[in-house]
């Protein structure tokens, strides 16, 4: 039906209404106070002008009455009471006299046809609704405003496959109440039973102020459940209008971290990226390319995408030509390999950067443990021969990403990061140049982390390989790892090394169940086998000693940790005798060096201020 025939039909409706109303009320009269038909016909016309022309005023014939609400049963009363008003003044004021009991029984039958008929359609296509196709019973998780909006669109529209058949609501107060003709079940912790007890298919969350800590909570006590979880946009989504109340995703691993993400101050970072050079080594990897991505959104003046993998560094190269292709930013590419060092003193003079970030390196434990000659030459030479090509091109700002694993190192990996530490540390005090570094944990989703190998695993079938029930790691995303590589820089006095808070460590195997669960899979069903620790690694990392945390936070969640001896003349006698060296006696030499150069509780250290 198009507009102009909905309205059509409503005019016509509401025309019989309101002559019947009249007509009726005349009726009822006309045994005690006989009417005549010029007096009756005058109101009814007059009534019937007044009530098209106030309808039209409120906009009432262009409301959806499948979604009408208290607040256009209200504006309905109120343009009825106007129109009653207005027929009584104008009756009044040009016949001297006013029908009172006529046009007040008139009035209550006008309220009582057009409210019903409204009221009609709404239930009549809300019956239709909820009857058409195989509709999946869901719960709502939260009786709030957005919940009460999500369930007043999952029963309005028939395109939808959910059907709403109760809320979940912590706040006492609403509990055993319906709202919108739903019940309030119970509480978060009642999830579980209820979902058995109605035969629930589908579970959202309609809270959108949730914080992290929050749905981590209420999504494990879903996970128990068989039902699937999703939840609806976050509030600022909502608020913008971009996403609309029912566009549920499922909840992804990152909302599971137990704590907010780390923000941006946007004012400092532009400072020192805005119009400047910028060349990041590794830009094809992981990390690598979302601090490019970030970066570019500053606009430098040229950013430099420095990297081994061809295919990877164009891939990136090509993604951000085309997102800032209306900007005046200028992309160059380098294929270069960080142990070349005439080669990155020829890159840093060529493009003479402002801001470094190095983000190149090698990270997969089990491998560098079996290849340690690779580890040192990339993770150690590498580094050294890019801080030394940035000190020499005299790049402002040098920040290098290192890792969990540098802390009492027990793997190749944590020790050769441990190493190229030390030599930015040493750099720094030499050079003009802001040498510092960056410390995080695991990174989810990057290149060689454990969530890609659990969906593979899942998508053949399972099982899932935990190497200990008790191995634990700190987490954080993708894009929180870059937003601090960038934010480090903006803080960076020169020496220090940055740390994140990171939270509360995360079971891995609590990470496998909810990945598992996430997949649309039971615990069961896939299974999770245990295979061992691997060489080099440790049940849990640590971020900083005790001895080494700095109380103060520079930055909201970040902090700077104090810096250890600096064994530079052991780092130099290990690049002359590393290329006699044998597999065994190189690992050996790596992590004493990065273990003994960790301060005792005696020992002085040097305390990086900020």
């Amino acid at each position: 039906m198009t507009f102009r025939q909905r309205l059509f039909v409503l005019i016509m409706l509401d025309s019989v209404i309101v002559c019947t109303a009249v007509g009726v009320s005349g009726w009822l009269l006309s045994g005690n106070t006989p009417m005549s038909n010029s007096l009756l016909y005058g109101t009814a016309l007059l009534w019937l002008i007044l009530h098209h022309a106030l309808f039209v005023h409120y906009k009432l014939y262009k409301k959806a009455w499948e979604y009408a609400s208290i607040g256009e049963l209200t504006i309905i009363a109120k343009a009825i009471f106007l129109t009653a008003a207005a027929t009584a003044a104008l009756q009044l004021l040009f016949a001297q006299s006013a029908p009172i009991k006529l046009l007040t029984i008139t009035l209550m039958l006008h309220l009582l046809l057009i409210g019903g008929s409204r009221l009609s359609w709404r239930i009549i296509r809300g019956g239709f609704n909820k009857q058409s196709g195989k509709r999946k019973r869901t719960l709502i998780v939260g009786a709030g405003s957005a919940g009460t909006m999500l369930a007043r669109q999952l029963m309005s529209n028939s395109d939808t496959e959910l059907l709403p058949v109760a809320f979940i609501d912590d706040d006492a107060y609403k509990q055993m109440l319906d709202i919108m003709g739903l019940p309030v079940v119970g509480s978060v912790s009642n999830i579980v039973t209820k979902v058995q007890e109605l035969q629930i298919d589908c579970i959202v969350i309609a809270i959108p102020s949730l914080s992290k800590r929050q749905l981590y909570k209420i999504y494990t006590e879903c996970a128990k459940s068989t039902a699937r979880t999703q939840t609806i946009p976050m509030l600022e989504d909502l608020a913008t209008g971009r996403i609309s109340v029912t566009q549920f995703r499922d909840v992804r691993v990152e909302d599971l971290l137990g704590r907010e993400p780390v923000e941006l101050n946007i004012e400092s970072i532009s400072e020192y990226v805005t119009k400047k050079v910028v060349l990041v080594t590794g830009a094809g990897g992981s990390i690598g390319s979302e601090v490019c991505r970030q970066i570019a959104r500053f606009l430098p003046d040229k950013l430099v995408l420095l990297g081994h993998g061809e295919n990877s560094i164009y891939a990136i190269e090509m993604e951000l030509k085309e997102l800032f292709k209306d900007t005046s930013m200028t992309f160059y590419t380098e294929i270069a390999d960080l142990q070349d060092a005439e080669k990155m003193q020829a890159i840093m003079q060529k493009h003479r950067p402002n801001v470094v970030y190095h983000a190149a390196a090698h990270k997969h434990v089990p491998l560098m443990e079996r290849n340690p000659e690779e580890a040192f030459k990339n993770n150690v030479l590498g580094t050294l021969n890019a801080a030394r090509a940035a000190s020499k091109s005299k790049v402002d700002t040098f920040v290098m990403i290192s890792t969990d694993k540098a802390v009492n190192p027990t793997s190749v990996m944590g020790a050769t990061k441990r190493i190229a530490e030390m030599i930015i540390q040493h750099m720094d005090q030499l050079h003009p140049t802001r040498f510092v570094a960056v410390r995080f944990g695991n990174v989810l989703g990057s290149r060689g982390s454990v969530i890609p190998l659990f969906q593979k695993q899942i998508a053949k079938g399972g099982p899932v390989t935990v190497t200990h029930p008790e191995m634990v790691r700190y987490f954080m995303t993708i894009p929180e790892a870059s937003r601090l590589v960038i934010q480090a820089g903006a803080l960076a006095r020169g020496g220090e090394i940055f740390v994140l808070d990171m939270g509360e460590p995360v079971k891995i195997i609590d990470l496998a169940q909810n990945v598992i669960r996430m997949s649309g899979y039971a615990v069961e069903e896939i299974g999770i086998e245990f295979t061992g620790i691997r060489p080099g690694e440790k049940l849990f990392e640590e971020m900083l000693k005790d001895s080494e945390m700095m109380e103060k936070q520079v930055y909201p969640k970040i902090y700077i940790g104090k810096a250890g001896q600096i064994y530079y003349e052991e780092i130099e006698k290990l690049i002359r005798e590393f290329p006699a060296m044998n597999h065994a006696e190189l690992k050996i030499r790596l992590l004493d060096l990065a273990n003994h150069a960790w301060p005792s509780e005696q020992s002085d250290y040097v305390t990086v201020t900020g």
